[in-house]
Formats: structure tokens, sequence, C-alpha cells
């Protein structure tokens, strides 16, 4: 059944996530269709926030697989737990008693996929940056998105008792495989416009003021216009709010405060320098 428009966007902002028209609608789809959400978009747009919000509005467990480089299937699927069956076996040795099934529930040490499948209530997966898994990650993961089951040779097929929410995202460090592609909803998420972006900060920063908010959000997208070797994303401009505005509630001047937490948005050298050099189109006339 596909949510309501207005109540998923309800339930987001009540969590301080204020999606846009696209957003809204590819969640909607993906939860109608149980279909996984693939989310692509530079860093610190709110990808990852999406499935943490999700989790709480629908009071689902949140289920998280944090990619890298080398990750494989057995530290997300299962493993056994070695040291007990090898306990067992002596114990069963030494009393002269049967051994009995080695590859019984008690020891099965879930890793996230499995205990996403074997969720009672539902759970919102999280597989996050998944541009920087190898390609062999990404194969692995079609069975389980295919018909969201897995399969243990020493016990059968698993599938899922409630299907899990799956929400992926990337940063684009590669391109991922068109096979994965197919299987999920995709969606891209820009950057905010100003409007949406003052909501976001005045939410994530209570105590700014909104011409204060409105001034930090123009100076975040001068920033983003001069082309830094980062561009700051939405977390970066919640962070500088939050650090401003702990120094202008201990006296320093607002104009004074944005400066001196520029390290919140600003992550390199250069970046600092060029900012410097466009310091009055960055900050104009700043008001808190």
């Amino acid at each position: 059944m596909l949510p309501e428009h207005a109540t998923l966007r309800r339930q987001l902002e009540e969590h301080r996530y204020f999606a846009d028209q696209g957003l809204l609608t590819a969640i909607r789809l993906s939860i109608a269709l149980r279909r996984p959400l693939l989310l692509e978009g530079e860093p610190g747009v709110g990808k990852t926030q999406v499935a943490h919000v999700l989790a709480a509005a629908l009071e689902r467990e949140l289920i998280r697989v944090q990619c890298y480089e080398g990750i494989d299937a057995s530290q997300v699927l299962y493993e056994w737990d070695y040291l007990k069956q090898l306990l067992r076996l002596r114990t069963a040795e030494a009393e002269g008693h049967t051994v009995g099934n080695l590859y019984a529930d008690e020891f099965l040490l879930e890793r996230p996929l499995l205990r996403a499948l074997r969720s009672a209530t539902g759970s919102v997966l999280l597989i996050d940056e998944i541009d920087r898994a190898d390609s062999e990650f990404e194969a692995f993961l079609l069975e389980f998105l295919d018909g969201f089951q897995i399969t243990i040779p020493e016990v059968g097929t698993i599938g899922a008792t409630v299907p899990p929410l799956v929400v992926l995202t990337s940063n684009r460090t590669r391109e991922l495989h068109d096979a994965l592609k197919r299987r999920c909803l995709y969606h891209w998420i820009p950057f905010p416009d100003a409007e949406r972006e003052r909501a976001i900060v005045e939410a994530q920063a209570p105590g700014l003021s909104a011409r204060a908010a409105a001034r930090l959000v123009a100076s975040v997208n001068v920033i983003r216009s001069l082309g830094p070797t980062k561009r700051p994303g939405i977390a970066e401009s919640i962070a500088w709010a939050q650090g401003s505005l702990a120094l202008a509630d201990e006296g320093t001047e607002w104009s004074q405060a944005l400066r001196a937490s520029l390290g919140l948005v600003l992550k390199s050298e250069e970046d600092g320098a060029l900012v410097a050099a466009h310091a009055s189109e960055v900050f104009g006339a700043d008001d808190r």
C-alpha cells in the first residue's frame, strides 16, 4: 500500500528531516513496492540520515552495514560459533552423550543481513557507501535483494519474516553495476534549495534566528559556487550553524563566530584560502 504523501512528510519532519518532493515520492514507492532504495549524491546531503529517520518514523529497528574495501559476505551474513560447537563436541565425548546437531540455531551468529531477514517486526537495513565495497560484494548482494533470502548450506534457504526496507547509499567514488541498479529504485539527492536548507538549519540549531539562518545558508551557497575541493553539504551547514551559535552565545560577535568556526565547513587549507580571497562575497553583512 502506498503511504500518503502528507503523512510521510509529517513523519519525517517530526524527526527534523525535510525531504523534497522527489525524495518523498521515491521513499513512498520503495515502501509500497518493497524495492531497495538506492540514494546517490555528494557527501553531506543527507543520504545516510534517510535510513535513520525512516527507522525512527516507522518504529523499525535500524540495521547498518558500513561498506569498505575488502568487505565480504561472511562479515554481513552469518558465522558459526566454532568455539561453542567444539565445546559441545568435547563435552559429549567426555560424558558419552550424542553430539546432537552442531548446526542448530544456538550455534548460529547473526550478522546484519541475516538479522534483518529474521526480524519479526521488520527493519530498515542501511547498506552505507556501497561504492566503497568491491564488485564481488555487489554481486553477492544480488540474491539477497532479489528475494530477500539467503542460503546457508547447513540449514537451507532463509527468507524474510517481514521484508526489510533497504536503503543503499553511494557517493559515486566508482560506478555501480547495472545489475544492482536494476534491482533498486534510484534517486539522486541534490543540494537543497535555500528555503529548505534554512528550515533544516533552524531545526537542527535551536535558537538561531531566521535572519541568521538565511545569512548562513547564503554564505554556504556562495562557498559552493566558488568551486572548493570539497563542496560543503547539509551536514556542514548544520555544524557551522551549531558551532557559530555556541560561540555567539558566549558573547562572540556573530560575524566573528562565523569566521572562527569555518573549520566546521571547510576541510582543506586551499579551501580556506579560497574563502579568504572572497570574504566579502561569502560573509556579506553578517547578522544574528
